[in-house]
């Protein structure tokens, strides 16, 4: 058993059609290692996690290193999706599927246009400044897409692959040592301290044209690796006082049957998780509810599918094996009457469900359960084998799981996507933000890959003791 997995000790282990739970011996359900999988949950992931990493790598501009956000639909780069294919690249050494020397080629050119790329002050002709990037990026030129913001988050989710990738790729040949090289430059110079635009916390974002936007980060959310980040610069960080600030806006509720810090959509509860291992170890706020945050995020998966269990929308295909909301596309914004009922139903939104606040279209999100394999194997696994078996190439086709479906909506057209008449809506695009957590937290939840490399990552570990993190593997 690995150091630091909470698995239940286990009296009874039943996989019997597809049941991933194990029985401990007082009688609680949770998560199971994977050597208890069956060979066929075993094989679906092996297809899963290969089918998302062929969009990593077969999407991504090999020179420039620049990822798509969404495709076949024509976009822009995301810089988050950048930092999500990064993160995907050893997986894909580990698991067999490039060479290390490809892998390795790959990440130097990413890293190389990041650094080299033009920052400044300017509206135009620039990838980011003060050391961060803008949000999206043109995908030939690399440069600032039309007037979005300067992100803090999506320049945070860019450092967790970059910063992987630094403690990966620690052979002595020159391509190597020249990635540790750029991933050290590009988080080395970014000015955390400028980015505090309100007394401790860090801002959201920033433009050219109209300067700070009017949004801070204030917790529960995916923020928590923005804070970590900031926190273990030795160049230019904030203070600690900025984790206290986060944590004092937490949302602490029941939500069915689950007591946890509350934020609806699921990827709040998964970014941060992919390159930060939480288990056992516990700041100031987790210590005094006595779990730590990787307890927090299962708690949250869980009264999802209670949730959808539930169904109060009465939301057609909603079950056991069927929920699942988060950030994602939809097929239109409008109201469509439905068996005399009025829907609401929206474009890309974040959807979720917790105490003080539902956002529900009937839309069902494969990355919802996939981003929570880790948290919750017995539940997640056995949806998305069941979503994949129930609706066949609709939903899962050459590069896994499209973004989203919405089984509620049978008939009309849609502005995005495709609704097969009788059988539901489904999206026909996939998003770089919603593959990475599936390919990254089904191979932590697999091998341990991404946690156990980062928790060699001197400024991870930095940032998680300054914002009062101990216990576990970070000791003291």
């Amino acid at each position: 058993m690995r150091s630091g997995v909470r698995f239940f000790l286990c009296a009874v282990i039943s996989i019997a059609a597809g049941c991933t739970t194990a029985t401990s011996i007082t009688g609680v359900m949770g998560p199971i290692p994977p050597s208890a999988l069956s060979a066929r949950q075993t094989a679906f992931l092996d297809t899963l996690e290969r089918r998302t990493f062929n969009w990593f790598w077969e999407r991504t501009d090999p020179n420039s290193g620049l990822t798509p956000d969404r495709w076949p639909t024509k976009s822009f780069s995301s810089v988050a999706a950048v930092g999500f294919a990064l993160t995907a690249y050893p997986v894909g050494v580990e698991r067999g599927y490039v060479t290390r020397t490809d892998a390795a080629q790959r990440t130097f050119n990413t890293l190389r246009l990041m650094y080299t790329a033009p920052q400044g002050p300017q509206a135009t002709n620039v990838t980011g400044y003060k050391g961060f990037f803008y949000h999206f990026l043109d995908m030939q030129t690399g440069y600032r897409f039309e007037q979005v913001e300067l992100s803090t988050i999506d320049t945070s989710l860019l450092l967790g692959g970059v910063l992987l990738c630094q403690s990966y790729f620690t052979n002595s040949d020159p391509t190597e040592s020249a990635i540790r090289a750029y991933a050290d430059s590009i988080y080395l110079r970014i000015d955390w301290a400028w980015a505090v635009h309100n007394p401790n916390v860090v801002s959201m974002g920033w433009k050219p044209e109209s300067g700070w936007i009017n949004a801070d980060w204030r917790g529960y959310d995916e923020g928590m690796i923005v804070y970590v980040l900031a926190l273990g610069s030795p160049t230019h960080p904030i203070d600690p006082a900025g984790w206290t600030e986060w944590t004092n806006t937490y949302k602490w509720a029941d939500f069915y049957g689950q007591t946890h810090v509350n934020f609806p959509p699921l990827f709040g509860h998964q970014y941060s998780h992919i390159w930060i291992d939480f288990r056992g170890i516990q700041d100031a706020y987790m210590r005094g509810k006595g779990i730590d945050y990787f307890e927090n995020s299962r708690r949250a998966t869980l009264s999802q599918r209670s949730y959808a269990i539930d169904n109060p929308g009465k939301f057609t295909g909603y079950g056991a094996d069927f929920w699942g909301l988060t950030a994602g596309d939809g097929p239109f914004d409008t109201t469509f009457v439905i068996n005399g009922r009025t829907r609401q139903f929206w474009t890309y939104r974040a959807r979720g469900a917790a105490a003080a606040e539902i956002t529900d279209d009937g839309t069902i999100a494969p990355t919802a359960a996939g981003g929570s394999v880790p948290f919750a194997p017995e539940i997640t696994i056995p949806a998305l084998i069941a979503m994949r078996e129930k609706y066949g190439d609709n939903l899962f086709a050459n590069y896994g799981f499209v973004d989203d479906f919405n089984p509620t909506l049978v008939t009309g057209t849609a502005k995005y996507g495709r609704i097969v008449p009788g059988v539901g809506w489904f999206d026909t695009d996939y998003l770089g933000i919603d593959q990475g957590p599936i390919i990254a937290m089904i191979e932590n939840y697999r091998s341990d890959l991404i946690w156990k490399t980062m928790r060699k990552n001197p400024y991870i570990v930095a940032g998680l003791k300054k914002a009062g993190f101990t216990g576990g593997w970070l000791g003291n």
